[in-house]
């Protein structure tokens, strides 16, 4: 379709979510593809060892040269027993682990992570980032993932005026990059680009109500079902804070953005229960970004 990149994320124990281990499925699909960059949106660093997301990632540029993105969030597991299991108990300090992390990369630190070639790039590094994050990425020179509730207009400017300003320029980065996160549906219309969106929101709020986000659902299964008021509320505030519509809708959307934010990328997540459906929609979104 053309698109630059395909990332992958992080979560554990999550039913909807084959995604437990993103270096492991980034080399599957490394395996089924020839030319798009790869990566992670994100490997929650606070989960691993520098060294090991280190070797990892080195590995993979080793499998698929050229091709290979890191990046790294903070997030910690979703339940408390997801958290114990990933013995996420020790002290961190998740600026230091970035900043070892990357000395293994660009094969400055003491110890050389292999497989490596004297003709090997570092591997680009970005950091998924919310509120304090941001400026961690400003003062250690990394291209910027911006996504969730920092996205509110209120926000989001200074928020971006103040990474730009501080940006300290850095192996990993000459200049502020910054790549904005959403999800983005498409549909002949608008309604039906609202119905598309709707298992995603019902998954996400079912989960705050059951403690687990499971496989999506149907839209008809879904619309009959009981529906309480809360998870009404919480379904129509996640549509509403989507980008969604049809081609004209969605551009104007996202023309708006891009003209509020400066973005130099975006990172377009969909997810729905029709996976033709899923498809038009990915197919239509890069054709109106041509």
């Amino acid at each position: 379709m053309g698109y630059e990149r395909f990332w992958v994320a992080e979560h554990h124990s999550v039913p909807g979510v084959a995604s437990g281990s993103p270096a492991v499925l980034l080399a599957a699909i490394g395996a089924r593809t020839d030319r798009i960059r790869l990566g992670s949106g994100g490997v929650m660093l606070p989960n691993h060892q520098p060294y090991v997301v280190a070797e990892q990632f080195q590995m993979l540029a080793a499998l698929h040269p050229d091709r290979i993105d890191l990046g790294i969030g903070r997030s910690r597991g979703f339940t408390e027993p997801v958290r114990d299991a990933l013995r996420d108990h020790r002290a961190s300090d998740f600026e230091a682990d970035i900043g070892e992390l990357r000395s293994y990369l660009d094969d400055t630190a003491s110890v050389t992570v292999r497989p490596r070639t004297v003709t090997d790039a570092a591997i680009p590094m970005f950091l998924l980032a919310t509120g304090a994050g941001i400026q961690i990425a400003s003062r250690l020179g990394l291209p910027v993932v911006i996504g969730g509730p920092v996205l509110r207009k209120d926000a989001l400017a200074d928020i971006l005026v103040a990474y730009r300003r501080d940006f300290r320029p850095s192996t990993s980065a000459a200049a502020p990059h910054v790549i904005i996160s959403l999800d983005v549906t498409l549909a002949d219309d608008d309604g039906a680009a609202r119905d598309l969106a709707l298992p995603e929101a019902w998954a996400m709020a079912r989960s705050r109500q059951v403690g687990e986000f499971g496989p999506l659902e149907s839209v008809d299964a879904i619309l009959a079902q009981h529906w309480t008021s809360q998870v009404r509320a919480r379904v129509e505030s996640s549509l509403d804070a989507a980008v969604l519509g049809s081609p004209a809708t969605v551009r104007r959307q996202l023309e708006e953005l891009a003209e509020r934010t400066g973005a130099d990328e975006l990172l377009a997540s969909t997810s729905t229960y029709d996976r033709h459906a899923l498809r038009a929609s990915d197919e239509s979104l890069r054709a109106l970004l041509r």
